[in-house]
């Protein structure tokens, strides 16, 4: 990758059967899950079976120790004149998250984990499980 991701949050719209919205919202909630989430979990997950570029995804910034920060910081800010301490965590973590949503989504399609509303999170499956 050598450009920067615009990890910049966009909305997406999509119309669907009222049915459908029904089901789908009927299992986020299942899920202790926003639609917004749930829709977007299901859409990584879905994308996994694709053939995609194995580099998609990957941080052109990783460093285990954290020195990647420093580029990241100058990146956001060299198209802001200022930005508030809110705003830069706001761009910095948007990008964790995806990446945090996209392993959880992973994880759940290969059976690894799995999400219990009933306990309000995600648990290891096991042979007990």
């Amino acid at each position: 990758m050598g450009e920067d991701p615009d990890t910049s949050r966009s909305a997406v719209r999509t119309y669907v059967p009222a049915y459908q919205k029904d089901a789908w919202q009927a299992h986020a909630d299942e899920m202790g899950m926003s639609q917004s989430e749930f829709v977007r979990t299901m859409v990584q997950a879905g994308r996994k079976g694709f053939d995609l570029d194995p580099e998609e995804g990957v941080s052109p910034t990783t460093d285990p120790r954290g020195g990647g920060l420093e580029t990241r910081l100058l990146s956001v800010l060299k198209d802001h004149d200022y930005m508030s301490w809110d705003q830069l965590v706001s761009a910095l973590t948007d990008d964790m998250e995806d990446r945090l949503d996209d392993a959880l989504g992973e994880l759940q399609g290969s059976n690894r984990i799995r999400y219990s509303g009933r306990h309000g999170g995600y648990t290891l499956v096991t042979d007990g499980n």
